[in-house]
């Protein structure tokens, strides 16, 4: 069996910031660890992606892709790798076309986790510094991109206390990000990460991961954001498995579960939590976490249970092997909860 790892090419181009050359950094040396760990077992190649696509899998042979692409530009960009796989009958990994448009909008996924009755922080969207003004806000309120990950966009300065830095965050977002931006409600309480694995009734869920952020420095948020990420790593302190009782970890793994399923994702995931008055919030999901060896949250959690770097990037493999022996046009279906 012959894979294809496709990875996507360089965005900094396009997202003119340090995110963005962090970005094409982690990617390509992710690419790397990847094909290190499929080559114990399958013959591999690594491409990337561009509109001769195709054409490139099929003159390598191809048998299944390992889908590594978030896409560089454009609000449907993580769906167009898979959409085009898709429509020439080539499998992959990880999640479908639609369910990854609705994860990576967080407006979109939003809607729907209220709508299946999973708690979830509340939210406006702005086009304009003007239309803030119309607003009826309870301070402090994040301010974030709507379809980005990794904490972009997401700053120690996005968490914002009065209207003037308000409008200055809203204005700095509409410059480098895709419109509408999200004001969303801040829920002050543990940060806990969960990846899950698997498909319909075969789910299984890593370790917990807990998000410390209590020794960042003095007059820094408590939020995960990029300076906290990726600049601040060392005051960050990561409990896997995450301080909760029997109870809680429980209910923290059963709304995660709903979430996931709520939108259809497939394979694997990431699921970001905060908890507040014993409630488990949903922040947003991740359909394609980054899997960089050094640093990437699923990654920890596989090695908090037990598992080597290479075994987890051979069970995403099993995974998808396993989901495509079942009917395409059933996939979508068996793998949404009725939860709406």
């Amino acid at each position: 069996m012959k894979i294809g790892i496709v990875m996507d090419k360089p965005r900094a181009k396009i997202l003119q910031n340090e995110e963005g050359l962090l970005e094409d950094q982690i990617k390509k040396s992710t690419a790397a660890f990847v094909e290190e760990a499929l080559q114990t077992e399958y013959d591999t190649v690594l491409l990337v992606y561009d509109k001769d696509i195709i054409t490139k899998l099929r003159m390598e042979n191809v048998d299944l892709v390992f889908n590594l692409c978030n896409g560089i530009r454009g609000e449907s960009r993580l769906s167009q790798l898979p959409s085009m796989l898709e429509s020439e009958g080539i499998p992959y990994t990880g999640s479908g076309p639609i369910p990854h448009g609705i994860a990576y909008n967080k407006i979109f996924s939003g809607k729907i986790f209220k709508a299946s009755d999973i708690p979830t922080p509340g939210f406006y969207t702005v086009r304009s510094e003007e239309e803030v003004e119309n607003l009826s806000l309870k301070f402090p309120v994040l301010v974030k991109p709507k379809d980005e990950g990794s904490s972009r966009g997401i700053k120690d300065d996005s968490l914002v206390y009065n209207m003037e830095d308000l409008r200055r965050k809203v204005i700095e977002n509409l410059e480098s990000y895709n419109p509408p931006v999200m004001i969303t409600e801040y829920l002050d309480g543990a940060e806990y990460t969960v990846g899950i694995m698997g498909n319909r009734e075969n789910l299984r869920v890593l370790p917990i991961m807990e998000i410390d952020l209590s020794r960042l420095p003095k007059g820094m948020n408590k939020i995960y954001s990029f300076e906290a990420k990726f600049e601040f790593e060392d005051f960050v302190t990561y409990h896997l498995p995450a301080r909760l009782d029997d109870r809680m970890k429980k209910k923290i793994e059963e709304t995660a579960i709903k979430a996931y399923q709520s939108l259809g994702l497939r394979d694997y995931s990431r699921v970001d939590i905060r908890l507040k008055d014993g409630i488990p919030y949903v922040i947003e999901i991740n359909s394609l976490p980054g899997l960089n060896s050094e640093i990437s949250d699923i990654v920890k959690m596989a090695y908090a249970e037990g598992q080597t770097y290479q075994e987890l990037v051979l069970s995403i493999v099993e995974i998808a092997k396993e989901r495509i022996l079942v009917d395409p046009m059933q996939e979508l279906v068996s793998n949404i909860n009725e939860v709406i």
